[in-house]
């Protein structure tokens, strides 16, 4: 995952790389002239880094934490930032970082220091750090459309700002089978995971403009769970055969099978693209088996904000 490959897409006009939070398939990963950088993870004490389930499958690894194996995450370091960026400084491409997104990791930070430094050292070379602001597989639909816009001719600099405008039109909506593995690290209070899990509560998430995780709201049971993310799909997706649908899962196939037999029943959606895949060890690691996110291009998230959010996002020059 760490590193650069020798496919001739990107050498005259831009380099797309992304990070394993974007939960690329293998597949894809394989196919797509990008680079991917690993993110680390920790499990039972040991680091690992995320490689798209070369060294332990989907299974394995959720059956681990079922097991009670213990899983957390730590950001990219600052050394291995300035390593990665002085290679593509060395080598020349132009290139565009599509960073998994600020408000869930620290890593965008260091991303932004390490290029800041390597530029300074390589003047003229074009580096341009994006944070994403989308968890999960949604960053995977904007390196899709990345890469397709720059077949398109977009060059490192007008990818970069495309991209920055492009993520708002991204959206997701997720629901986990337990809260356990977010109490565990500490983005929930243990006694909200005992109670949701007392009373089979399902909670559906999405994310705001920043990236940060948002609760759109509680179902009792699973299946109402997964209606909420159909009728969330339906409330915002915008139809275009050109753009392809994601579901993932953690290790929970069989209802990514039902979100998806039921967008297919959707008018415009029965012959649409859908990339299936598995939530990788970055985040599997915060969200624990069961999760399922529906993943599409849709309206503008940005065009829905109130007047006070408008306000303090041109604050913090936004």
């Amino acid at each position: 995952m760490n590193s650069i490959p020798t496919g001739s897409g990107h050498a005259r006009r831009a380099r797309i790389v992304v990070d394993t939070c974007a939960d690329l398939t293998p597949e894809i990963a394989a196919s797509l002239d990008v680079d991917i950088l690993g993110f680390p993870y920790i499990l039972d004490g040991e680091e690992h880094t995320d490689d798209i389930w070369t060294s332990i499958t989907p299974k394995e690894f959720y059956d681990k934490l079922r097991a009670g194996s213990q899983a957390s995450t730590s950001a990219v370091s600052l050394g291995r930032y300035l390593e990665f960026f002085t290679q593509c400084a060395e080598e020349g491409t132009p290139t565009v970082y599509l960073c998994f997104t600020s408000a869930l990791s620290s890593s965008y930070s260091s991303a932004v220091t390490a290029a800041e430094q390597v530029v300074a050292e390589h003047p003229g070379f074009e580096l341009y750090v994006v944070d994403n602001a989308l968890p999960c597989a949604c960053g995977e639909l904007l390196a899709l459309e990345a890469v397709r816009q720059r077949a398109a001719g977009l060059t490192a600099k007008e990818l970069a700002a495309w991209a920055d405008q492009a993520k708002t039109c991204v959206h997701g909506y997720f629901t986990l089978d337990s809260l356990d593995s977010l109490a565990a690290g500490g983005r929930i209070p243990p006694t909200a995971a005992q109670l949701s899990s007392k009373l089979d509560i399902k909670p559906e998430l999405s994310f705001d403009l920043a990236g940060s995780l948002t609760l759109i709201g509680v179902n009792r049971g699973r299946k109402k769970a997964l209606k909420a993310l159909i009728k969330s799909f339906k409330e915002n997706y915008i139809a275009d055969p050109a753009m392809p649908i994601t579901i993932v899962s953690a290790d929970a196939e069989k209802d990514a099978d039902w979100v998806e037999a039921a967008v297919r029943r959707e008018e415009g959606c029965e012959n649409v693209t859908v990339i299936r895949g598995s939530v990788g060890p970055t985040i599997g690691a915060h969200v624990g088996p069961g999760m399922v996110a529906l993943i599409f291009w849709g309206r503008d998230r940005a065009e829905s904000v109130s007047l006070s959010d408008r306000i303090a996002r041109k604050v913090r020059g936004a």
